[in-house]
């Protein structure tokens, strides 16, 4: 009796979370298929900028205030993203993500773990703003259609903190295919 409960449960249980897996990755889908709003479009263009660099040759020549165009792939940690900001972190293409490495089974690659050693020099922080220059209030994954590893240009101003980091203040940017 009691393995027959226990079976039953447990059917119950794994068809439940079948069902629930499903609907999510459906709707999941779908939003991802969604173009960006039209208040978001305007930060998309629609060809690559001329004159991109990739972010180490940015970080060792912008300074504070400058227009820099700058490539790089979305990544640098378990969690690129700042939530609640169209904000997230890039990383020289230079490096190579975890899935870059054959055989490698990393479940995170775009925190670029099999790099570390090389990540302080080699990421720059992106603030998608506004005209006003104020960081633009959204979950870039969904307002822009982002996803971690994928390759950006990003165009805007160059802003440095005290320990060299880099800040790009986006106006706009182009995702690569």
């Amino acid at each position: 009796m009691k393995t027959t409960l226990s079976l039953v449960l447990v059917t119950a249980l794994s068809l439940f979370a079948v069902g629930c897996t499903s609907s999510n990755d459906a709707s999941k889908t779908a939003d991802s298929d969604a173009p960006p709003s039209a208040e978001m479009a305007k930060y998309l263009l629609a060809s690559e900028p001329e004159g991109a660099q990739e972010v180490i040759a940015v970080r060792e020549s912008a300074k504070d205030d400058e227009e820099v165009t700058v490539v790089g792939r979305i990544g640098g940690s378990a969690n690129p993203w700042i939530d609640g900001r169209v904000a997230f972190s890039i990383v020289d293409p230079s490096l190579k993500a975890c899935s870059d490495i054959p055989g490698d089974a990393c479940e995170k690659p775009w925190d670029y773990c099999c790099a570390t050693d090389k990540l302080p020099g080699a990421t720059a922080l992106i603030k998608v703003v506004d005209e006003n220059g104020e960081v633009l209030q959204a979950d870039a994954r969904e307002s822009l259609k982002l996803d971690e590893l994928q390759t950006v240009v990003v165009r805007g101003k160059a802003q440095r903190d005290e320990e060299g980091n880099l800040t790009v203040l986006a106006d706009s940017l182009y995702v690569r295919k």
